[in-house]
């Protein structure tokens, strides 16, 4: 009689799950909330705390020989310290934004203040994007819809697009684009490319603003803040915007074409 030894075939193990999304969803809820948690309590400080009334341009003229002369002579302090406020100004969703960047023009140029508004303003946005994230996404995807799935699934294909016009056009408040965007599981890289780029033409026109500050504070004048929307301005950026949907046109259009039965 002829003993068989029988060996198990060696089937690989199927990964149904992200382990990143696997080991986010096993930490407590506490934890998980805590990012956010601070970003609200922060909020809640600066409203409460009376800051932003400090922040004005009343206090850019009030104080503008003594910021000059800061920049003068402290260079690196007076970008590090500005790119600081900035970032958190963004992260803590504080209505600063334009206040800021035309801020930034005023001390740095229309140039230079744009790249370190861009930078800052998309590292503060960045830090929304991961709270929200690390806090929300894995608790909506499990319980999302059908419908929200969709959703997320086409804002994804097109995350890139998509953020650059809502970056473009400051239709949505810029606080509702860094939320929404890590809610839809958009990938990391596209939300900050989008935003890195989306942001530079409107943050250079309240940046160029603020590079001719001086003479309006000369005048007893303050700037218009609603010059974004004029039409010499916001003409070129809504062509920007439908440059950034021309990729989304044709994939839509390559789909429909697909689809669409040969006639033979």
């Amino acid at each position: 009689m002829i003993k068989t030894n029988s060996v198990t075939p060696n089937v690989p193990h199927q990964e149904t799950e992200n382990p990143e999304q696997t080991a986010t969803a096993r930490k407590p809820l506490w934890r998980r909330m805590l990012p956010l948690v601070v970003l609200v309590c922060g909020l809640g400080i600066a409203w409460t705390s009376g800051v932003l009334d400090l922040l004005s341009f009343d206090t850019l003229r009030d104080n503008r020989d003594q910021l000059q002369n800061l920049v003068s002579s402290k260079p690196a302090l007076s970008i590090l310290g500005f790119m600081g406020i900035y970032i958190v100004a963004v992260a803590l969703s504080l209505p600063l934004g334009s206040l800021l960047t035309i801020a930034g023009g005023f001390l740095f140029g229309s140039v230079l203040g744009t790249a370190y508004v861009v930078t800052a303003a998309t590292i503060g946005a960045v830090i929304v994007y991961l709270a929200a994230r690390y806090a929300f996404y894995d608790v909506m995807h499990n319980k999302a819809g059908s419908a929200i799935r969709k959703m997320e699934e086409g804002f994804a294909e097109n995350a890139f697009s998509y953020l650059m016009v809502l970056r473009l056009i400051p239709i949505f408040p810029f606080w509702l684009v860094n939320l929404v965007p890590a809610l839809l599981g958009v990938k990391l890289r596209s939300f900050v490319l989008g935003t890195f780029l989306g942001i530079i033409p409107g943050t250079f026109v309240y940046a160029s603003i603020g590079d001719g500050l001086g003479a309006l504070f000369d005048q007893g004048k303050t700037p218009d803040l609603g010059v974004i929307f004029e039409p010499r301005i916001l003409t070129p950026i809504i062509g920007l915007a439908v440059l950034a949907l021309m990729p989304v046109a044709y994939k839509k259009l390559r789909k429909s074409k697909s689809e669409a039965p040969s006639d033979e």
